[in-house]
């Protein structure tokens, strides 16, 4: 058992920093009334924790590739758990969205390193049953957030959801320290002017859509935001071109592949998990469920994903990664549409459950090769850079699925309340309409995946000696060699 304790800590940090991607959706309605929050005030709760995630993720990568993994990973630790801390003890909504933004900075070192660990930890077949295990985590936690949000705020108040992350952040830390390899400092240097122009281009774009939905698109400010964002799109791409030690090199953009995986992976978290923070106010404002039925209501996403990632994520390296990639989003239209088809002004809660079932399939099945591969799609030395680019994209996709999302819900409740329609019809056609959305982006992302993700005579031979095999064809040499642990 004792070869597993390092991934038990690797598990235990990508488990609370993806749960707090969702953790507190039904959390909402608790820190509005405490705080005297404001709906945008509620989205920003939510989109800066995932924005400090997306736009940090690469520049944690590099970080963690000169200064080594585990200690990356376990200062990322401290600073989530400290983050967490500050977040229970927020006094207002602008206390509670700078703490949630250190949150994101403690995750993305966290989230850049996992993958890593778990590759120089383990070989041959353990690697695969660990990266099964790791994938099944993944494919759980935010799928899990609202359980645990509706079980800890009804039991304890919001702030618990918050709390919980301190023990399990001190355990993690105790166990790397001890049971993760050290590893060895890199060389090269940060990519300054490229972290710097990405974040603020996924600063600006995120502000722009928030407030488009919440005052107009054709206000000042908004239009501002938008061409903020061009520009530091602009000045982002002249940065990477320009450095020896780019963030993102910009020749894997060329690589069909690995630019589709980066859509695919942006459409499915927009997908699949934006749409919960107007699912669970509707389950609680509207319907009258408490935390702990909000959460449950959930159940079948959750449930759904973990089983599928659990039971198929180590048998997924066997087959091409478009089909479970390709499928699962397909999965994730379908589960959509029927949302689309099932929820109404006079819907209850099982109204959810069908959807959000085939939804939580098609996330179990994606989740696990995400990852690994949009590793195999570049060249090895790119792999590192390959993996947080993939997972850099699915928190953006996060991020601007909240703004969208959010900005055709409020669109629709002002529609209907003008119209002389009940706030309960307002929050069916807002949900219609953000379902609807959903199974649009799924379906785009399953064509691109589909389209792009196709081996070339070229890549077969590397499919077939990708990192895995690799491993296993050096594995008798290793056990010769001094444990590095």
């Amino acid at each position: 058992m004792r070869k597993w304790l390092p991934l038990v800590a690797i598990c235990l940090g990508a488990f609370i920093l993806l749960v707090d991607v969702t953790i507190v959706n039904v959390a909402l309605p608790s820190m509005a009334s405490d705080l005297d929050a404001s709906f945008t005030s509620l989205q920003w709760v939510m989109d800066i924790y995932a924005l400090a995630l997306a736009a940090l993720l690469m520049l944690a990568g590099s970080l963690a590739d000169l200064f080594g993994h585990r200690r990356i990973y376990a200062a990322g630790l401290t600073v989530f758990a400290l983050a967490s801390l500050a977040a229970a003890l927020s006094p207002n909504a602008a206390a509670l969205i700078t703490a949630r933004a250190v949150q994101g900075v403690g995750g993305a070192a966290m989230f850049a390193t996992s993958a890593a660990l778990v590759s120089a930890t383990y070989h041959g077949r353990d690697r695969g049953t660990a990266f099964g295990v790791w994938g099944a985590v993944n494919g759980a936690a935010a799928a899990a957030g609202p359980i645990l949000g509706g079980l800890l705020t009804q039991g304890f108040g919001w702030e618990a959801i918050f709390l919980v992350n301190l023990p399990v952040a001190v355990v993690a830390v105790a166990l790397t320290l001890k049971v993760l390899p050290k590893g060895e400092r890199g060389a090269g240097r940060l990519d300054l002017p490229g972290a710097v122009t990405f974040t603020l281009g996924a600063a600006a774009l995120t502000y722009a859509l928030i407030r488009g939905g919440e005052h107009g698109w054709t206000e000042s400010l908004t239009l501002t935001a938008f061409a903020v964002a061009a520009a530091a799109a602009v000045a982002f791409v002249a940065a990477e071109a320009r450095s020896a030690h780019p963030m993102l090199d910009l020749a894997l953009l060329r690589r069909p592949g690995f630019s589709g995986l980066l859509g695919g992976a942006l459409l499915y978290q927009a997908a699949a998990f934006s749409g919960l923070v107007y699912i669970s106010l509707w389950l609680q404002n509207v319907l009258g469920l408490s935390p702990i039925r909000g959460g449950l209501a959930l159940m079948p996403l959750a449930g759904a994903s973990f089983l599928v990632a659990a039971v198929a994520g180590r048998h997924m390296h066997r087959v091409a990664p478009r089909l479970p990639i390709g499928g699962g989003l397909a999965l994730i239209a379908v589960g959509c549409a029927v949302l689309w088809a099932s929820v109404h002004a006079s819907s209850g809660q099982s109204a959810l459950f069908a959807g959000l079932a085939i939804v939580g399939v098609g996330v179990g099945l994606a989740t696990p090769v995400l990852v690994s591969a949009a590793v195999e799609a570049v060249p090895p030395q790119r792999a590192g850079m390959a993996g947080a680019a993939v997972n850099t994209f699915r928190q953006l996709g996060m991020t601007l699925g909240i703004a969208v999302f959010g900005a055709v819900f409020t669109s629709r409740l002002r529609d209907t309340a003008a119209g002389g329609g009940s706030l309960r019809a307002g929050y069916a056609s807002g949900l219609d309409r953000i379902s609807l959305y959903a199974a649009a982006a799924a379906l785009a992302g399953a064509l691109v995946i589909v389209a792009t993700l196709r081996p070339s005579r070229r890549e077969e031979p590397r499919a077939a000696t990708g990192p895995a095999a690799r491993d296993a064809a050096q594995e008798p040499a290793r056990e010769t060699a001094p444990s590095s642990h």
